[in-house]
């Protein structure tokens, strides 16, 4: 069975934030990830949004690789 990434705690983990558009002022439209601290196969995204503060997505590896990949395929983007 694989490890519930949702009983990780996150304490210490480095986030990267990912912005577009910030419209509504100063990271208004960002998304932060970080790989989860002590866990070999896992992610944590984050929404930084107010109506979204606190809300989180953990994903493993494999996941989001499929979430990258869907995504690029799905907006016609190159990964080189």
């Amino acid at each position: 069975m694989a490890q519930n990434l949702y009983a990780v705690p996150i304490e210490g983990a480095t986030f990267q934030n990912f912005c577009g558009g910030n419209l509504g002022g100063e990271h208004e439209s960002c998304i932060d990830l970080a790989a989860i601290p002590g866990v070999t196969d896992g992610y944590v995204l984050r929404d930084t949004k107010p109506e979204g503060a606190g809300h989180e997505l953990r994903a493993t590896t494999a996941e989001m690789d499929d979430l990258v990949l869907g995504y690029a395929k799905m907006r016609g983007l190159s990964l080189s």
